[in-house]
């Protein structure tokens, strides 16, 4: 678990770009079953979710097209919440950060973390904006 002084400014990030924290495994699972489209980060204290994870799907966010519901569990604090949004998110394995796309309660696109190491803010956005365009 890591102290919440330096969780709590990556948290705000995606808390002030609209995302709603799921702290708990209710609070996934009734989100991610809503009738509509629901975008979960799986937020982390990584160098990867800060240079262009979160940068990225806020960007993304810029146009007409987009998820109805934004949310958000963060990796090594919120561990129940964290687990149960992986199991909506199977079959990939678990990885931090990583960011999911749900249409009607079912997985439709998913950035695990190797899609998103190496790649700038830009391209994330724009992996994603594809999806909102398709789904959303």
């Amino acid at each position: 678990m890591y102290p919440e002084e330096i969780v709590e400014p990556m948290r705000e990030e995606l808390v002030n770009a609209g995302f709603n924290e799921l702290k708990t495994a209710a609070e996934v699972e009734n989100t991610i079953k809503k009738e509509g489209t629901t975008l979960v980060v799986v937020n982390s204290v990584c160098g990867c979710a800060a240079g262009t994870a979160r940068p990225g799907v806020i960007a993304s966010l810029q146009l007409d097209k987009k998820p109805d519901n934004l949310t958000t569990v963060f990796a090594g604090v919120e561990k129940e919440a964290t687990e149960k949004a992986r199991e909506f998110m199977i079959p990939f394995p678990p990885s931090s950060p990583s960011i999911a796309l749900f249409k009607d309660g079912q997985l439709v696109h998913m950035l695990e973390r190797h899609h998103i190491e190496g790649r700038s803010a830009e391209m994330i956005a724009a992996n994603l904006t594809g999806a909102y365009d398709e789904f959303c």
